[in-house]
């Protein structure tokens, strides 16, 4: 949505009328920079502070964003206990989810 100019559909329809387009925008593009794939990409929390609180510094375009891929469900060598991809010990259970 943000690439096709369409990020401000992202907002709930409840609070269309109450919130600024371009503090809505900024929001927006600092989330996506947060959670650029390359580490190094991504601002520090102090800089995420100052990219809110002025609006005088400009910001970047975002990058393309990491994503994650649960492989274990399509990997037939991962270990299945009680049907589910759970820890081999069966002490702990962790399921896997993207961000």
């Amino acid at each position: 949505m943000w690439n096709k100019g369409e990020a401000l559909e992202l907002i709930d329809p409840v609070f269309k009328g109450s919130c600024v387009d371009n503090e809505v925008l900024r929001c927006i593009n600092v989330s996506l920079s947060c959670v650029q794939d390359q580490a190094d990409d991504r601002p520090t929390m102090s800089n995420v502070v100052s990219f809110l609180s002025s609006e005088s510094i400009l910001l970047a375009e975002p990058k393309q964003p990491t994503f994650f891929t649960n492989t274990a469900e399509k990997n037939p060598k991962s270990p299945i206990v009680g049907g589910r991809n759970d820890s081999l010990n069966t002490v702990t259970i962790s399921t896997m989810c993207g961000r």
